[in-house]
């Protein structure tokens, strides 16, 4: 539960963060209306993460609509739109809202030799299919429509087509493409069309072979549609009454760019993002393409994406159109760890002061918990009635009236005996020793300590928790330990009553006859009535005396099983605390990781230094115990009692949320941030110092080898590639200063920046192109299986095999 609350904080933050940065001018806005369609069942978990970072990267992302072409049951409607809503989130319902679903045939329960044609067949022999498929167009193209305020033109809409190749339903792409382009033609002037074909390599498992041949099936057609003498003529477009119109195509490509994008790199390495990185490309791609030009990028004289120089770039020499592919790389400031790490910082700081505390001498812990020697003698005396009460005795009644010459030569105890049985000891246990032992009883140390720590809780130097556990521990700790103390004393007591008892014991051995009280000859009485005082004075006097160490020792018993009792609840927080330190630090070094990046170097080491300097400066601007006040921390005695770790996690939080995060160290452009984390443990790991041009040199290479292109090819030679390269960020910026004049006078690519008013960091999208299907390595290994699977019966096409391109 703590992890998950660390967790949603660090993600919050980092939204925040992202938000904050990305605020005004700062987010790129597109041009033309924009719409995603994405192509078959497979595709679903695409849909999510594509339309959340439109919405992180668009600043009028509020009309892009999306479409999903599946089935119902697979992953139909209402199983959609839930699973895009899980993975959006809650907070981006506006997104889920604009996602409309047009149901195709569904894949369940089909034979896998036959599915592609059966698909193929039913959508042309069902006009259900069409006829649903038309509503829906219709009404998305009205919906796209209400947001025609959004865009700075409405003449042309950005049309980008998303598919897994291993989809048997996209087998219908021809009809669904054409179809939309139809429909959308009657509001737009221009309906410019994308393709991003998905190729995982991941997931294919068991299923390679098949998939594989599915895969190929695709690609194939896929050349078919890019071919310059394709042509289609279809009646796609039906009326309200079933009346069918003919749509037609070409003869020319059906896609103005195909990108096809793998989880597998140039280099043949599987993506440690999966197909994340290719969410983002797409998201990056779509808003290069449709970007408002702002006149800061006219101002700053580099170069922009231009759509046509590079379609021209990957036309080969013969004419015939290359496919495309990319690569994606950031470098951003790391929010989410760093939130984590704070948040473990400043609860080590905070457990740090509770530890340290005030330093008190043994006598000063006593007195503040009421166990000095005086105050416990003169607390144990008012557990009895006044010593002077001992005089009412002398009031008993004797048995039978002996007379003097009948006790002198008794022993005191015998006297005693004689003159009031057991009446004497029964009135001394009743009026004295039971009325000690009933207030004692009353006594609730706890109870009494509660107050006194909690106003010491709440003072400028406050005890905490974990002095008390030092203090009440059975070990002698630094300044002395208040439990071994008390028992220390209760050893004297123990020592004083034995001493007192054995006094009492030789007392009462003696005789009448040699005590000192006055003699009265010839009055008897007399004589008899100043030893009975002398008994009650000496003897019960003693008795007192042995009474008042008892209950000073029956009331140091109480404070011992106090001292116990605070002592473990004292060490249960601290166990809290510390558990809660370790578990808060797992998370924060779970969410760094291993990388060896400097992007990711030095985040515990370098938010240590920075954390602890931001609370200083708070508690001295503030009051050294500020963060125990009701408006930070408050207590965190009372967090662990009654909400434990969790509850002390989500003050924290709010803590670093309102405090901490807000402080200028952490505003600072990613490019210093980075470069302080750098450095931070040079002075005492004496290390070579890091520059800022070898940090900007890192970080270039950096992003140029991460945004290796998302495709594999076989034997491809550099004079067939086109290259374009975009870094997206703060143009002015002094990292992307120095990325635009490295390496200028050897670069054989265009380069370009797309300018966001940002400090949070910089991304980078490589574009390459103009390889053909049979250069790919993922082509070449899948044709074998394509040959095999269609020459034992698998019928993987819709259209005849004398209507398909031949396989190259």
């Amino acid at each position: 539960m703590i992890r998950d609350q660390a967790l949603q904080y660090a993600e919050q933050y980092a939204a925040q963060e992202e938000a904050q940065h990305n605020k005004g001018d700062g987010r790129s806005s597109i041009h033309y209306p924009a719409l995603f369609l994405f192509l078959g069942d497979k595709v679903t978990p695409a849909i999510g993460p594509v339309l959340e970072r439109c919405q992180r990267k668009w600043d009028n992302v509020g009309g892009v609509m999306a479409l999903h072409a599946g089935s119902h049951n697979g992953s139909g409607s209402t199983q959609e739109k839930e699973g895009v809503k899980g993975r959006i989130g809650s907070g981006n319902s506006s997104v889920h809202e604009r996602v409309m679903h047009m149901t195709l045939p569904d894949t369940a329960g089909r034979d896998p030799r036959t599915v592609r044609r059966e698909l193929y067949r039913e959508f042309h022999e069902d006009s259900q299919y069409l006829a649903g498929m038309n509503r829906t167009l219709r009404q998305l193209s009205n919906s796209i429509a209400d947001y025609g305020r959004l865009y700075s033109s409405f003449d042309v809409i950005h049309l980008s087509v998303i598919t897994r190749v291993d989809d048997p339903q996209n087998v219908l792409m021809p009809e669904i493409v054409l179809l939309a382009r139809a429909i959308l033609s009657q509001s737009f002037k221009s309906v410019q069309i994308d393709l991003y074909a998905l190729i995982n390599e991941r997931e294919q498992g068991d299923n390679f072979g098949y998939s594989s041949s599915v895969g190929l099936a695709c690609l194939r057609e896929l050349d078919g549609m890019q071919a310059a003498d394709y042509a289609l003529s279809a009646p796609l477009l039906v009326t309200e009454e079933g009346l069918s119109i003919p749509v037609t195509h070409g003869p020319s490509p059906l896609f103005d760019l195909v990108y096809l994008l793998s989880d597998k790199n140039e280099r043949g390495l599987m993506s440690v993002h999966g197909m994340d990185d290719n969410y983002e490309i797409i998201a990056h791609i779509s808003l290069l393409k449709n970007r408002v030009r702002p006149a800061a990028d006219q101002a700053s004289g580099h170069g922009g994406y231009n759509n046509m120089t590079f379609k021209s770039g990957i036309r080969g020499s013969t004419g015939r159109q290359g496919y495309a592919s990319a690569g994606f790389s950031a470098v951003r400031r790391p929010n989410r760890q760093i939130a984590l790490a704070v948040l473990y910082h400043a609860l080590h700081y905070l457990s740090g002061r509770l530890r340290a505390g005030h330093t008190r001498s043994l006598k000063e812990r006593q007195a503040m918990l009421g166990l000095g020697a005086d105050t416990l003698r003169d607390r144990a005396a008012e557990l009895l009635p006044e010593q002077s009460a001992l005089a009412e005795m002398t009031g008993l009644m004797s048995h039978g009236r002996p007379s003097y010459s009948q006790l002198r030569m008794l022993s005191l105890r015998e006297a005693e005996e004689l003159l009031f049985g057991e009446g004497a000891q029964a009135y001394f246990r009743s009026n004295f020793a039971e009325v000690s032992a009933r207030r004692a009883a009353g006594i609730d140390p706890a109870r009494e300590w509660a107050g006194v720590l909690a106003a010491e809780e709440a003072g400028a130097s406050p005890v905490t928790f974990y002095q008390l556990a030092e203090w009440t521990s059975e070990k002698t700790g630094e300044g002395g330990s208040v439990l071994q103390a008390l028992r220390q004393h209760m050893g004297g007591l123990r020592s004083a009553l034995l001493s007192g008892q054995e006094e009492l014991e030789r007392l009462y051995a003696e005789s009448v006859e040699r005590q000192p009280f006055q003699r009265v000859p010839l009055l008897d009485k007399r004589t008899v009535r100043n030893f009975i005082h002398y008994l009650f004075e000496s003897v019960y006097g003693k008795k007192y005396e042995l009474l008042l160490l008892e209950s000073e020792l029956a009331l140091c018993l109480r404070y011992d099983a106090a001292l116990e009792q605070l002592h473990a609840d004292s060490k249960t927080k601290v166990a809290k605390m510390e558990a809660l330190e370790e578990e808060l630090q797992s998370v924060a070094l779970a969410s760094i990781g291993r990388s060896k990046e400097t992007v990711d170097q030095n985040i515990m080491e370098y938010y240590r230094t920075v954390t602890d300097e931001v609370m200083k400066d708070i508690e001295n601007r503030r009051g050294a115990g500020i963060f125990f006040s009701e408006r930070f921390m408050g207590s965190l005695s009372g967090l662990l009692v009654n909400g434990g770790g969790q509850a002390v996690a989500e003050r924290l939080i709010g803590l670093c949320r309102r405090e901490l995060l807000t402080a200028g160290p952490f505003t600072l452009p990613f490019e210093e941030e980075l470069l302080r984390r750098a450095n931070v443990a040079a002075a005492y790991e004496n290390r070579d110092i890091v520059s800022k041009e070898e940090l900007f040199k890192q970080l270039y290479r950096s992003l140029e080898e991460e945004a290796a292109m998302n495709v594999r090819l076989f034997e491809y030679t550099q004079e067939h590639r086109h290259e374009e390269k975009y870094f997206f960020g703060d143009s002015s910026s002094e990292f992307l200063r120095y990325a635009f004049s490295a390496d200028e006078t050897t670069r054989i690519y265009r380069l370009g920046f797309v300018h966001e008013q940002r400090r949070s960091g910089v991304e980078k999208l490589n574009l390459m192109g103009g390889f053909h299907l049979e250069d790919l390595l993922y082509y070449r290994n899948g044709k074998v299986y394509y040959e095999t699977y269609a020459g034992n019966g698998y019928q993987l096409h819709g259209l005849e095999e004398e209507q398909l391109p031949e396989m190259r």
